[in-house]
Parts: structure tokens; C-alpha cells; sequence
């Protein structure tokens, strides 16, 4: 089966398409690389026989996409290719509605014209907003607070949508939590963003950098510890997720949560990190952010259920993986 994954070159892509190379997939990666490095490429070749065809491109093109598709015989698509910060989507909306949504619908569009099958969307738990946890696949959509968020929502809708229009392609939809960790051999891992991107990201630089201090937003939830709770899942499991949901895809349009059903505070995740790496995280707590939510964590059951799909790695793989393959670590090399 020949497989295009667009961002391939991105953080959970990346780790998906070696994944896909190492089970005998045959591989077509299409990003732009605005979020990403052309050096991934030849990590993710290095590791199989079985090489990943790049095209650099992006999903706005039209006449790029129909040209992709006309070339290749693609049998199914895994869509990536997304802009992800919270914090930027709330200061330029209008690029992640165009990037997002616009470029999901020109994506999707052409799929339903060329007659692809299988179709895997990157979506996201903060569709669900504000919705009590453990959340589930019913919950609905909820109070959306960033335009992040709604973008991924709006793309679930218009997918939806060209799927009952065209009876094609059969779409599965992937709602991942707090997606974190490297690959195991350190042939892959998250590269760091200037303005640092998760929490995880800033945890890392201020333990590389052994200065400055980590800022905690809110540290009087209602919870535990009074700090925000998520459910982290590792980068692997979510690979492992996508190849699943492409090689068990259903006629219709399907919904999966991706998580590890146990919520961890960000006290949690340090001191785990502090522990499991023995390395010391200065940190302060100040005030919240708008649009933070206390407590948000996933019920995977229709995944294993359906999928045969559960989180193998726990947070101490997370943090023991994120931290050995950073530029703070060891070798990234290895």
C-alpha cells in the first residue's frame, strides 16, 4: 500500500512514517517545512531499506496535490500538516484557518476526486474544550477557547461533510491528547521551536540550559496539587495509533481519542522528569492563562475496542525518552 503523509517531516509524522517504512508501506512525504527539518529525512531512510519519497510542497497548492496524485498510485493519506501553538493561533487566527481548514479542504477534496479509500485525520483533544474528564468520544464538541482548537473542529465538520457528499474516502479521525517522548533508538525526536511550543519543550530547554526558570499558569485549580492535569501519551503510541486506524479503517467516518487515560499535574510531570532523568527544574507558579482548562484526560475505550489500540508507555518512558534524545541529554546521535 503506498501511503502519502502529509507533514511527514513533523514531529508525530515523522515517527508515524518510519513506523509505516518498517512495516513494508511505501511512503510519499509531503511538507512544507515551515515546522520542520529537512534532516529527518535522512534519519527516518537511514533506518529502512524500504526509502521515503519526499516532495516538499504544501497542502494549499492545489495543482502541486493534483500533480502528487496523478504520479503516485496513493492508496490511503494520513493528514499532519497542521499549525499547532495555541498561543499563536490567538494572535494570527486567520493563518490557522487558512492553514488548517482551508488546507484540510483542499486536501480532502482531491482525495474524494481521485477516489482514495482510507484517510487518517491529526485532530486534537482540545476540540472538546471545557468537557468533564474522562472524556470520551461522546462527549461532543465543547466550548472551544482558542482558534487552535476550533480549526481542528471545523476540519472534523468539513470532513465529515465531503465524506457524505462523495461516499468516499472512509475518514478516521484520531483526537490525541498531550502528545510527548522521542523514539527509543534516538533516531527521532521533537525539535525545539524558538518560543518553546509545550510544556514539555520548556521543560527541557530550562533543564539544558541550567538557567532561567519554567512558569507555571495557575497553580489554584481544583485540583490535588492546584496545578492544570493532562493526560501525556508518548509519541510511539500515537504512531503505533495511526498505522493501526489505517489498517483497520471502517467504512464511514470514525472517531477515536488517543490517550492514557490517567491524568498527570504539572507538579506531577516535574518532579517525574526531576526524578527519572536527576536533573533540577527551577520553577515558579503564576497566574493562569485565559482559556486554560483544570482537568482534561481521555477514555480510550472505543480505540481498544475497535482498534485493538492501548497506551504501551507510561509518563516515566515519556520524560526518560523526551530528556535522553534532546540537545540537553546524550547524544541525539546514538
Amino acid at each position: 500500500m503506498r501511503v502519502l503523509v502529509t507533514g511527514g517531516l513533523g514531529f508525530i509524522g515523522s515517527h508515524t512514517a518510519l513506523m509505516l517504512l518498517q512495516k513494508g508501506y511505501e511512503v510519499i512525504i509531503l511538507d512544507n517545512l515551515s515546522n520542520s527539518n529537512p534532516a529527518v529525512l535522512g534519519r527516518i531512510n537511514s533506518q529502512t531499506g524500504n526509502k521515503a519519497l519526499f516532495v516538499k510542497g504544501d497542502i494549499l497548492d492545489v495543482a502541486l496535490l493534483k500533480e502528487v496524485f496523478r504520479e503516485h498510485e496513493i492508496h490511503g493519506v494520513i493528514h499532519f500538516a497542521a499549525l499547532k501553538s495555541v498561543k499563536e493561533s490567538i494572535e494570527k487566527p486567520e493563518r490557522y484557518h487558512l492553514n488548517n481548514v482551508v488546507g484540510t479542504e483542499r486536501l480532502i477534496r482531491i482525495c474524494a476526486e481521485q477516489g482514495i479509500g482510507r484517510f487518517i485525520f491529526s485532530s486534537s483533544a482540545a476540540v472538546y474544550g471545557s468537557a468533564a474528564s474522562p472524556v470520551t468520544e461522546n462527549s461532543g464538541i465543547g466550548e472551544i477557547p482558542n482558534p487552535y482548537g476550533r480549526s481542528k473542529a471545523s476540519c472534523e465538520d468539513l470532513l465529515k461533510t465531503t465524506h457524505f457528499q462523495y461516499k468516499k474516502p472512509d475518514i478516521t479521525i484520531l483526537r490525541y491528547f498531550n502528545v510527548a517522548g522521542a523514539h527509543p533508538d534516538g533516531i527521532l525526536w521533537e525539535e525545539a521551536q524558538p518560543d518553546g511550543g509545550n510544556l514539555m519543550s520548556h521543560i527541557i530547554r530550562v533543564a539544558s540550559e541550567k538557567t532561567g526558570k519554567l512558569y507555571i499558569y495557575g497553580g489554584d485549580y481544583d485540583t490535588p496539587d492546584g496545578t492544570g492535569i493532562r493526560d501525556y501519551i508518548h509519541v510511539m503510541d500515537v504512531a503505533r495509533g495511526h498505522v493501526l486506524a489505517l489498517e483497520k479503517q471502517k467504512e464511514g467516518v470514525h472517531t477515536y481519542n488517543l490517550g492514557s487515560g490517567r491524568g498527570t499535574s504539572v507538579l506531577e510531570l516535574i518532579q517525574t522528569f526531576q526524578e527519572v532523568n536527576g536533573v533540577d527544574i527551577r520553577y515558579e507558579i503564576t497566574g493562569r492563562r485565559i482559556g486554560d482548562i483544570s482537568v482534561s484526560y481521555a477514555d480510550s475505550t472505543r480505540a481498544l475496542d475497535e482498534l485493538g489500540w492501548r497506551a504501551e508507555l507510561d509518563i516515566c518512558d515519556i520524560v526518560r525518552d523526551s530528556w535522553s534524545h534532546s540537545e540537553g541529554g546524550v547524544d541525539m546521535s546514538k
